[in-house]
């Protein structure tokens, strides 16, 4: 038998400002309350989740989410396991003053651990209930939790969940055409009008 003979591949110079390929889920642009839900959900099998990790600082997840234009971060302890979830409202919110309140710090020494939701406090949605759901059950669901972002999680044979996907309120909105109004913003707007009036 004869043996094969590979040419190699030809190398180039990296050329400056040379961008890279990161995996991009196509929502539709414009969705109904009769839409599958799937059509608003960030879906973890198709794009890569924005993390951070607990002992960093507040300053450094707000920064991560306007460079990569999401409203929360999921939070990874060292084992990559989720150890839970920051928002921009517990950033903005009034969480992080709280925080300064009791320890008589300053801003920039609050880490995520301070005002993220652990772990154990997350509530999450089965994948196998999205799967058969609208988009207004997933507003309702936001509306009647007063949340602006919801999780979504696979389980195996065994019972053993991996997260999914996520639901963020802005998103559907955008998608929807149309504002959706939550508990939580409400509840920030309140704060904002109390910061206002000192």
């Amino acid at each position: 038998m004869a043996r094969t003979t590979y040419a190699p591949v030809p190398f180039a110079l990296l050329k400056p400002g040379t961008a890279f390929h990161s995996p991009a889920q196509k929502l539709p642009e414009q969705v109904s309350l009769e839409s599958p839900a799937a059509d608003v959900m960030t879906d973890l099998k198709q794009v890569g989740a924005v993390v951070i990790r607990p002992d960093d600082t507040v300053d450094e997840a707000q920064r991560r989410m306007i460079q990569r234009g999401v409203r929360s971060l999921l939070v990874l302890g060292h084992d990559r396991k989720v150890t839970g979830l920051v928002t921009a409202t517990d950033i903005l919110g009034e969480k992080p003053m709280k925080v300064i309140a009791q320890r008589a710090c300053t801003r920039d020494e609050i880490l995520v651990s301070d005002i993220m939701t652990p772990q154990g406090r997350l509530e999450v949605m089965d994948m196998d209930n999205v799967r058969t759901a609208k988009v207004g059950n997933i507003v309702a669901t936001l509306q009647a939790s007063g949340r602006q972002h919801a999780m979504v999680v696979d389980r195996d044979p065994e019972g053993r969940e991996t997260l999914r996907g996520l639901f963020s309120s802005t998103q559907i909105a955008r998608q929807l055409g149309m504002a959706i109004q939550t508990l939580e913003t409400a509840r920030t707007f309140a704060e904002i009008e109390s910061l206002l009036a000192f």
